[in-house]
């Protein structure tokens, strides 16, 4: 699973987030750049099960009783391993036996909670996972790394919490480092008597409540420096905040503006921090990406879910946008929006099939439907009806497109490109909510039908080309009134109010029209060939 080579995080991304006060590294035989899979956490005195490229904790051993730990492990390919280490004697002991064994060594301090160390590096490996497996859309932030910078900018030591106070991420420390952010780190979490006064002051009432960066001063009685915080917010929804100490310098001239921009950029980083799957979500949320393109095969996927590749499935297609139409969500209030959306078709999906799979591929989420009966499309537009109706209140109209049940699992793909259409069809009525392909039927063969001439230019009339040229060089009329001519049936006078023009207008127009391009309106064949190829600009 983990062999090196495979996607993670190297050494280096590691030290980067658990650097200095939670480890040192100690020895690096290997260099800084291999590759840490997976974090296992290991007790001496269980049976090895270590792969190659793991990073190994030790927890049950320290200093010199950790000497056959590290030779083992090298043995068996890991990438490193953490043991905490207490005398000077004992490192240089472990650094011989690590580098002889060909495994990085990592000291770990011994106030630091091995649980906070484990959560940390888990966190650096999954993120690495993620970014390596991404083939659309941005790569989640790396927060250590926007810790980093924040500390650059400000000239400053910088932790990003969540709203529990919680530290998720910090910057590594160039000067000096005060009590309250060694033990916020120590002990991932502040102090409580310190957190009581900074609520007692108001400090997390206005970090809360709006954007402004809130001073607190140095209090030399406590051992607390002078810091600048600011609230990270989506909408209105508090997140978590940026904190930042002064060092040993004064804080840079522009260290609250840059601190302001910082908070704006990690919202959208917090909100996908705090939605990260888990890897057994991650696991069925490719499973759905690959069914739903096509790429994995139905057998293989249905083994994973436990179900029936060999029985009907559906593909339910979902599209949302801002209540209000002149409404501006912010990107994070959006994605924390979607996001509670996709909590709501998952247990709506979850109750109607246990296998249901549901996922966010660009701005659409999908829900396959596997083991469906012979009343299926039936079911599953009550379905997509139920979730509508759940949904009122999340701030977002929500838009459902059934595709079309499909005989087993490996129709997916064509029942998702199905209901996509519908949904593309949909955008043209501000009303429809739930649809299926029956309910717009014509206007999906004639999006197919004009999709087919967008990709094959040889197959266009070239009469048609001629006369949008024309327009485009003369800046006409021509295309327009022709296109409202057809759609109103040779409606000369229907055509013609519609374009509030006079009729006798409209009809100089059409005959002009077939002048210059030869089209002979009066066929019918010509008609019905024209009016598909001049919605390829639509």
């Amino acid at each position: 699973m983990s062999a090196a080579g495979s996607p993670g995080a190297s050494l280096r991304q590691l030290l980067l987030a658990l650097d200095d006060p939670l480890v040192e590294l100690v020895a690096a035989p290997s260099g800084l750049d291999v590759v840490i899979g997976e974090v296992v956490i290991l007790d001496p005195e269980d049976a090895p099960d270590t792969q190659r490229g793991d990073l190994i904790l030790l927890i049950g051993a320290r200093d010199a009783s950790a000497l056959p730990a590290v030779r083992a492990a090298g043995r068996r390919g890991a990438a490193a391993v953490a043991v905490k280490v207490t005398s000077a004697g004992a490192s240089d002991a472990l650094r011989t036996a690590a580098v002889d064994a060909g495994v990085a060594l990592l000291a770990v301090r011994p106030a630091a909670r091995w649980e906070q160390v484990e959560s940390l590096a888990s966190g650096v490996v999954s993120r690495a996972r993620v970014s390596a497996d991404a083939d659309e859309g941005e790569v989640l932030g790396d927060l250590f790394s926007t810790a980093q910078t924040v500390a650059h900018l400000t000239g400053g030591i910088v932790s990003i919490e969540d709203t529990a106070a919680r530290v998720l991420a910090y910057s590594r420390s160039s000067g000096e480092v005060d009590e309250l952010r060694r033990l916020s780190i120590l002990g991932r979490q502040g102090p409580e008597p310190y957190l009581e006064m900074l609520r007692e002051w108001g400090v997390y009432q206005r970090l809360r409540s709006g954007e402004d960066v809130v001073r607190i001063d140095e209090r030399p009685d406590l051992g607390i420096r002078r810091r600048i915080a600011v609230g990270v917010h989506a909408g209105g929804r508090p997140l978590g905040a940026i904190w930042v100490q002064e060092g040993e310098e004064p804080l840079t001239e522009h260290a609250e503006r840059s601190l302001l921009g910082a908070a704006r950029v990690t919202a959208l980083q917090l909100v996908r921090h705090r939605n990260e799957p888990s890897a057994g979500l991650r696991l069925r949320e490719n499973l759905l990406a690959g069914l739903l393109n096509g790429r994995l095969d139905p057998s293989a996927a249905a083994g994973q879910l436990g179900v029936d590749s060999r029985r009907p499935a559906a593909v339910v297609a979902f599209a949302s946008r801002a209540e209000s139409p002149g409404a501006v969500l912010d990107r994070p209030e959006l994605e924390l929006r979607r996001d509670q959306l996709g909590n709501v078709i998952s247990m709506h999906a979850a109750a109607f099939r246990r296998g249901a799979l549901v996922s966010q591929l660009g701005t659409r989420t999908y829900a396959l439907l596997p083991e469906l009966s012979g009343s299926g499309e039936a079911a599953v537009v009550g379905l997509a009806r139920e979730i509508i109706s759940a949904s009122r209140g999340i701030g977002l109209v929500v838009r459902a497109a059934v595709g079309s049940v499909v005989p087993e699992l490996g129709g997916a793909a064509d029942s998702r490109r199905q209901a996509d259409r519908v949904l593309d069809a949909m955008a043209g009525d501000a009303s429809a909510r739930v649809a299926t392909i029956a309910d717009w039927r014509a206007e999906v063969l004639v999006s197919e039908t004009v999709d087919l001439l967008a990709e094959h230019p040889s197959i266009r009339d070239p009469r048609v080309t001629a006369l949008r040229r024309h327009d485009d060089r003369n800046n006409g009329a021509l295309v327009e009134s022709v296109v409202a001519y057809l759609e109103s049936f040779g409606d000369v006078r229907a055509a013609a109010r519609r374009l509030h023009v006079h009729p006798n207008t409209l009809r100089y127009r059409i005959r002009r029209a077939e002048e210059v391009s030869g089209l002979d309106l009066g066929d019918a064949r010509q008609r019905l060939f024209t009016e598909l190829q001049l919605r390829l600009r639509e």
